[in-house]
């Protein structure tokens, strides 16, 4: 039976993805309550797009800080809204292991490529989106992944593929890719509220989630 799953969003950026999840919420469209939203740092418009919307929002610095401090400060935050699930999106900050032990099987990150491809420290934003570019692949896509002690490397939930266009820059690819995130990311959300993926998740095999890939969009 689908419920309202209570979620934890971690940013640092802009927040698009956070804004357009908000929205879906929002108009009954996605079956998720953002219970709160985490910033790393001061200042970042994604936690005042939250606000605007009237979410609970808190900053947690990262900088200087230790990371075990830091992450018993998160848990702290998050645990105390009574979160289900900690969505990673946008958060630029690398999560201490013991933040990610915590929450094993109940934190989530998308990624703006197919990983395993042009994942891993520093790789976010523009710059994956050059490196599909500079390699010359045909297709890139986004990745729902578990977040794990290695950036980037955790068990992949889900996938959707976008076709490269001859034309393409960084820019124009972003920009056609982040609808395609915020899909995948809505419908990954739905299958955890539901009860089509469980909570906390288990990896299944890899042959599983070939069969869950999307063709490629224009």
């Amino acid at each position: 039976m689908r419920r309202t799953l209570p979620i934890a969003v971690l940013v640092s950026g802009e927040g698009t993805t956070l804004d357009a999840l908000a929205e879906r919420a929002a108009g009954g469209h996605l079956p998720v309550r953002i219970v709160l939203v985490v910033a790393d740092r001061d200042g970042a418009p994604a936690i005042e797009r939250a606000r605007r919307r009237g979410l609970p929002t808190v900053v947690v610095p990262a900088r200087g800080v230790d990371p075990a401090v830091w992450a018993e400060q998160l848990t702290s935050e998050i645990a105390g809204r009574g979160a289900e699930l900690v969505v990673n999106a946008g958060l630029l900050s690398i999560l201490p292991d013991p933040f990610v032990d915590r929450w094993a099987g109940r934190a989530i990150n998308l990624h703006p490529s197919l990983l395993p491809k042009y994942g891993g420290r520093g790789m976010y934003g523009l710059r994956v989106h050059r490196a599909v570019l500079a390699a010359g692949d045909a297709e890139t896509g986004a990745t729902v992944h578990l977040s794990t002690r290695s950036v980037d490397a955790g068990p992949p939930i889900a996938q959707a593929r976008l076709a490269v266009r001859p034309d393409d820059t960084a820019e124009t690819l972003r920009a056609r890719l982040h609808p395609v995130e915020v899909d995948l990311l809505a419908e990954t959300l739905t299958k955890f509220a539901d009860g089509t993926l469980p909570l906390p998740y288990v990896a299944p095999a890899a042959s599983d989630l070939e069969r869950d890939r999307r063709r490629p969009r224009d």
